[in-house]
């Protein structure tokens, strides 16, 4: 007998567009959720049709529409729903009625002006969970403000710990807040909303803030600071680009090799292995950390990268290689991890896939689809409400669907 999926029968409606909320429901859909997107359709105007450009279309591009290696958008189903027309909102309530869970990023109050907010859904569905995901939450005086990543990083903290000695801070792509803070945090959430209306028989409104859940991943740090009052200076401490034992190194080829040996027996292992035991006693020695770096560098450019990391990581040394993106799926642990996958089109053509990331025993996770096309499924869904293909049609050629 085949192996459900640990979410199979849940149903989520999907208001999303960007990285953190598609995130969000491509975790929940791996994990086996019935999700229905909920796309605009026809050509865009204002806004979105500044964003469309020349083109005239939105969203469609690598990273944010139907492009099958699409990974955000996969184990979905799309649907044309203009949520400002009679037709539009009667078919979404129609959805949210019979739904576990609804996701969505507008700014605050733009669902409750168009009247799709979670107190009108939930008086028709008091089990909806419904998640909201936005840079500063439903509180306080940034609540209406815009942002990207790089301000909410900015905002808790973060950024001023990212860099190198006497340099700017880094900046780390998008990553801890649209998709560490954002979309992982309001999966979270979602699924813990979940587990709670199994208790009480309620569902609840999800508050997520991508400043709130960067906040979160520097919990340590702050701690931290909190016992100690003192800021961390950037490139000053052991674990970002001052310690010999936990940095990286360019090796003979140009690559680049990574060195984590923070305990004291790793240290020492590889202080023995790069010939280097008159610095054994001196992991700590911060005088000494800059001739130690100097001393590394020059013997790590006499190998290239992977003859470093065959040779150190036999020696219980905690080393990796930086990969760059074209190298992945040729690494021996992340093929024997299935974390790039192929999955068939419906033509019978092969893309490549990240795969899924949650490993369960029992009732694993899937990519049972790939990116739909915008509208791909309006009239399976609409047909699955009861809808008839003359309402359908006419719905249509008002535009109010597609």
């Amino acid at each position: 007998m085949a192996a459900i999926a640990p979410l199979t029968g849940i149903k989520i409606i999907d208001l999303t567009k960007l990285a953190p909320g598609p995130h969000c429901t491509m975790i929940l859909g791996d994990l086996g959720a019935d999700i229905i997107k909920v796309e605009e359709p026809g050509a865009p105007t204002g806004r979105r049709a500044e964003q469309a450009g020349a083109t005239g279309k939105v969203g469609r591009v690598v990273g944010f529409g139907s492009v099958p290696t699409n990974a955000l958008a996969r184990n979905k189903k799309s649907i044309g729903l203009n949520l400002k027309s009679e037709p539009g909102k009667e078919i979404y309530f129609k959805l949210a009625r019979n739904a576990d869970v609804v996701v969505e990023e507008f700014r605050p109050g733009v669902a409750k002006r168009l009247g799709i907010d979670y107190e009108t859904l939930a008086a028709r569905n008091p089990r909806l969970v419904y998640c909201a995901v936005t840079g500063f939450g439903q509180t306080g005086p940034f609540k209406n403000y815009v942002g990207h990543d790089l301000n909410y990083i900015a905002t808790s903290g973060a950024l001023s710990m990212i860099g190198r000695k006497d340099q700017p801070p880094s900046i780390p792509l998008n990553l801890l807040a649209d998709y560490a803070g954002g979309g992982m945090h309001a999966a979270i959430g979602v699924l813990a909303a979940l587990l709670a209306r199994h208790q009480t028989g309620r569902g609840q409104y999800v508050d997520i803030a991508m400043l709130d859940g960067t906040m979160l991943l520097i919990a340590q740090a702050l701690s931290t600071y909190f016992t100690t009052e003192k800021i961390p200076t950037r490139g000053y401490t052991s674990m970002d680009g001052a310690a010999p034992y936990y940095n990286l190194y360019e090796t003979r080829d140009g690559k680049i090799i990574t060195i984590g040996s923070v305990e004291p027996w790793f240290y020492a292992n590889l202080c023995r292995a790069l010939g280097c035991e008159q610095y054994i006693t001196d992991q700590n020695n911060h005088a000494k950390w800059t001739e130690m770096l100097e001393h590394f560098a020059a013997i790590f450019k006499t190998r290239t990268r992977d003859e470093w990391f065959d040779y150190l990581s036999q020696s219980d040394i905690c080393v990796g290689k930086m990969l760059t993106l074209d190298e992945l799926e040729h690494d021996p642990q992340i093929r024997a991890r299935n974390m790039i996958v192929e999955v068939e089109t419906p033509t019978g053509e092969k893309v490549k896939q990240v795969g899924v990331s949650v490993k369960l025993s029992d009732t694993p996770g899937s990519i049972r689809s790939l990116a739909p096309k915008l509208g791909q499924h309006t009239e399976e869904v609409l047909g699955g409400l009861g809808y008839s293909k003359a309402d359908i049609d006419r719905w249509r050629a008002d535009g109010a669907i597609r």
